[in-house]
């Protein structure tokens, strides 16, 4: 969707100069999508956002096609998805997520996830069971033959002004997989204390978002956060972990986007994509999160090792 993650992922994309980009989001502009994006103009209101965008957008780059559809992305048929090389779905229920990325998964096409809510942002990326890129690394150089100063002559030296590439093969789960991890295991349960409680504080928002059809709004403050105390418990006790894992105040900075978080996460989100696309320097596995209040981000991995 283009709310203010959608906007900053696909300036950082068209800045960065890919062939096409296509946006794609159903609703329509309001007062608060104007505080929290700048691709649409204040005179918008009322009209679609996705559409809105599009004048501004293509100006950033006139060699990058882009387009806009006025569509639900649940109403898309799977064809629609297959025809890109990347598909990033920011604002989307779980439910769909998971259809997109099950679906890309099987072409080889590239699915980016993420979200903002108030402080909170995070993203994640499929890449597929087998991600192909190249590192480069600073060269090794070994000491000529015959050289017999001693042994620290003898001895591999790095040279920093000389570099090589180095290919390299990473492995990435699902968002289905990812989501669904078995707390109860042996596994998963010496895991838990590496997990950030971003990672189930991300649950709660989307079971919000499943719920509600909505995410929590600043108009609505009271109600969604006693709301949002009480998806909170049934999450944490479906999951099978801890209830102190997310303390009450949670709720106090999950909601709005706000636009210092955006730019952060669109940034972070928009150079994954651009690395994927372009099979250079390692990717985040698979999830990456930034608590704002902090000004910290955390990667963390879920899946096969």
């Amino acid at each position: 969707s283009m709310g203010g993650l959608g906007a900053e992922v696909a300036k950082n994309l068209i800045l960065a100069g890919v062939k096409g980009l296509t946006l794609l989001d159903h609703e329509q502009v309001t007062e608060e999508s104007c505080r929290a994006q700048f691709l649409v103009p204040v005179t918008a209101r009322g009209q679609n956002r996705a559409q809105a965008s599009l004048e501004r957008a293509q100006y950033l780059n006139p060699m990058v096609e882009v387009r806009a559809y006025p569509d639900r992305p649940e109403d898309k048929p799977d064809d629609f998805f297959l025809q890109f090389d990347a598909v990033c779905l920011t604002g989307c229920s779980r439910d769909l997520m998971v259809r997109v990325d099950q679906l890309c998964s099987q072409r080889n096409i590239k699915v980016f996830c993420g979200d903002v809510y108030g402080y909170y942002g995070y993203m994640f990326s499929d890449l597929g069971k087998e991600h192909h890129y190249v590192e480069e690394k600073p060269k090794t150089v070994k000491p000529a033959q015959g050289s017999s100063d001693g042994p620290e002559a003898k001895k591999a030296k790095i040279d920093p002004n000389e570099t090589t590439m180095v290919k390299k093969t990473a492995s990435f789960c699902s968002l289905k997989e990812a989501l669904e991890v078995d707390w109860t295991s042996e596994k998963a349960k010496a895991s838990l204390k590496r997990t950030p409680v971003d990672y189930f504080l991300l649950h709660v928002l989307l079971k919000f978002r499943t719920d509600k059809g909505r995410d929590p709004d600043p108009q609505s403050f009271a109600e969604d956060s006693q709301l949002l105390r009480q998806i909170r418990d049934d999450v944490l006790e479906s999951l099978a972990v801890s209830g102190d894992l997310l303390s009450d105040d949670f709720v106090s900075y999950c909601f709005s986007e706000m636009s210092p978080v955006c730019a952060v996460v669109g940034g972070v989100l928009g150079q994954e994509v651009v690395k994927a696309l372009s099979q250079r320097d390692a990717p985040h596995r698979n999830f990456f999160f930034f608590d704002g209040r902090k000004g910290n981000g955390v990667v963390d991995y879920f899946g096969p090792n």
